[in-house]
């Protein structure tokens, strides 16, 4: 047996608990999922079924530890792990799966074929068949968190850039970002990029919030190779971070995965609740509306806007009501698109296809059920609170000239704060 056959397989020993062992077994193939995966209702292949995914699994899986499948393997449709079946599986647990759970929610026996997907994910990283820019983001991201001196003072003069920036676009010299600060509140995590650090400042300092900005990225690729390890030191930063700056909550950025990793998974690899809360900013400017420490004009949004629910954060998350509370408050004609929240499609984008050039094909193709119903919307403009669906939906309305333009929610609560700071400005008399 290959030596990468045998990581993969070992890997896949890890990975069997009883919740995968669940999903692994009680599998009917009834194909109630089909109607329920997006990639299977924008391309109609069988391949592309969640039952036929999980099978690539299942085979396997009797190989090894079904009694009939090692002794009678053709009678349960076993099959030993070759490089080829390891081949195929990559098409399936990358390319065509975005672990959305959406087939999971709307199977009668609740099977998690997304379960199954993290294990043949971890499977085919062990074996070094993942993505090559998938392990490439993960690694850059451990080695941040392990050098960590090398990167603080080049980001420190470009938190100051950006901090002069916002100032001078907001004519006050007192707003400030502080970096790192201890004892602050909020311990905001932001993406690598000016456009989820400037809006939060502008929040936080008209909601007059204590924060400070981390030195680390939200993301964590290591949740998409499946790696395990990897996962867990690239939260180790966040997590580290926080508890030595000593904060009160750990608030994400618009990042579906981010707060998925960190609010539900990472406590379970770090041996239990964190001394701090974990929130995304959607809570929290939800929560900062209904306090009424927002003083937002939604004239400054006056197009009709529709939201597109990140898996993440809606189904997976339970943030559903969160982003309609901003979006009513921040916009003068939101309009729903359906199915929403926890019975939304997948942008297509999600596990972190955006991420892969190689299978761009696969993931536009896939998206075409979301490029669907943001036509159907008839909006110009598409909200959402995910970075991935953000890239997607921007490449959606390429592809299939949807002609719409993709804001997020920070961006439209920071516009409606700007057009009531403007109007409250006094308008200077000739003498």
């Amino acid at each position: 047996m290959p030596e990468s056959v045998q990581r993969a397989l070992a890997a896949f020993r890890r990975a069997l608990d009883r919740r995968l062992l669940t999903a692994l077994e009680v599998c009917a193939r009834c194909g109630i999922c089909a109607g329920s995966c997006h990639v299977f209702a924008s391309s109609g292949e069988l391949q592309d079924t969640p039952t036929a995914r999980g099978e690539a699994v299942r085979r396997l899986y009797r190989r090894q530890y079904d009694p009939l499948g090692r002794i009678f393997p053709w009678w349960v449709r076993a099959g030993d792990a070759t490089e080829e079946d390891l081949d195929a599986l990559a098409d399936a647990a990358f390319a065509t799966c975005t672990l959305c759970q959406r087939c999971a929610m709307n199977c009668p026996l609740g099977v998690d074929t997304a379960l199954i997907m993290k294990a043949a994910r971890a499977m085919l990283t062990a074996a070094g068949k993942a993505p090559e820019m998938l392990v490439q983001l993960a690694d850059a991201a451990v080695a941040r968190g392990e050098n960590v001196e090398v990167f603080r003072d080049v980001y420190r003069e470009i938190v100051a850039d950006l901090e002069q920036q916002v100032r001078d676009q907001l004519g006050d010299p007192t707003l400030s970002i502080p970096l790192e600060r201890h004892g602050a509140d909020i311990l905001y995590v932001a993406l690598s990029g000016a456009h989820t650090i400037l809006p939060a400042a502008i929040i936080f300092h008209a909601a007059g919030a204590d924060w400070t900005l981390s030195a680390f990225e939200a993301s964590n690729y290591g949740v998409f190779l499946g790696d395990p390890e990897k996962a867990k030191a690239i939260a180790r930063r966040i997590v580290d971070e926080a508890t030595r700056l000593g904060v009160r909550q750990v608030v994400l950025t618009e990042c579906g995965h981010a707060y998925a990793a960190l609010r539900w998974e990472a406590p379970s690899w770090f041996g239990g609740e964190f001394p701090f809360r974990v929130r995304s900013i959607v809570e929290v400017l939800a929560e900062y509306i209904q306090e009424g420490r927002l003083e937002l004009d939604p004239s400054a949004n006056p197009q009709p806007v529709t939201y597109h629910d990140s898996c993440n954060l809606a189904r997976k998350g339970g943030l559903l009501e969160e982003p309609r509370v901003v979006l009513r408050a921040a916009v003068q004609d939101f309009r729903e698109m359906a199915p929403n929240r926890a019975e939304a499609f997948c942008c297509g984008g999600g596990g972190g296809l955006v991420a892969v050039p190689e299978y761009e094909e696969k993931r536009l193709r896939a998206g075409r059920k979301k490029a669907e119903q943001i036509r159907a919307a008839g909006v110009p403009l598409v909200a959402t609170s995910c970075e991935n669906c953000f890239l997607q939906i921007r490449d959606l309305s390429t592809h299939y000239g949807l002609g719409v333009e993709v804001i997020g929610l920070m961006e439209l609560v920071a516009r409606a704060l700007l057009r009531t700071r403007a109007k409250s400005q006094p308008v200077a008399v000739a003498a």
